[in-house]
């Protein structure tokens, strides 16, 4: 699975983003039951100013944000998504601010990388309906990242 990944930031391109994003997409598809190499998935890699714009316009939120996500298909999980008759799998897209992630990273002692991983996790379960909203949602939801980041050797993001 290779995500159609837009740099508009170049900071990005140390990351290595298109390998976590791969790394991320197939964990979590594989721990779902869902084909990986089926997915499409396109993930916008941008900074601050430009995830703020995204936030108010489609939010209504104007501030700056880790990540954002847009379904291709309003699932309600366990609900799976719908393939396209040639097989693939659209499941939507997800933008990431490098300026909130590094942040964020630096806050919380942890890698980049590792902390971008789990946003992107965090950004597929919500392709695929998963929401925090409720206390019990975000229970479950909380616990399918623990579970997907620990199969990827990385540690519990909320302890």
């Amino acid at each position: 699975m290779t995500p159609d990944i837009v740099e508009e930031d170049a900071r990005w391109a140390d990351l290595g983003l298109e390998a976590l994003a791969a790394t991320a997409i197939t964990a979590t598809l594989t721990h779902l039951d869902l084909d990986p190499d089926a997915a499409e998935i396109a993930i916008l890699a941008c900074d601050d100013d430009r995830i703020a714009v995204l936030n108010s316009e489609f939010r209504g939120k104007p501030s700056p944000t880790n990540v954002l996500s847009w379904p291709a298909q309003d699932l309600v999980p366990p609900e799976a998504p719908e393939a396209d008759p040639d097989g693939s799998l659209p499941l939507g897209d997800i933008a990431l601010a490098y300026d909130t992630c590094a942040r964020e990273a630096a806050e919380q002692g942890k890698p980049m990388a590792d902390h971008v991983t789990h946003l992107l996790v965090h950004g597929i379960l919500h392709l695929l309906g998963y929401d925090h909203i409720r206390d019990e949602d975000a229970t479950l939801m909380e616990g399918l990242e623990v579970v997907v980041l620990g199969k990827l050797g990385l540690s519990d993001p909320y302890t």
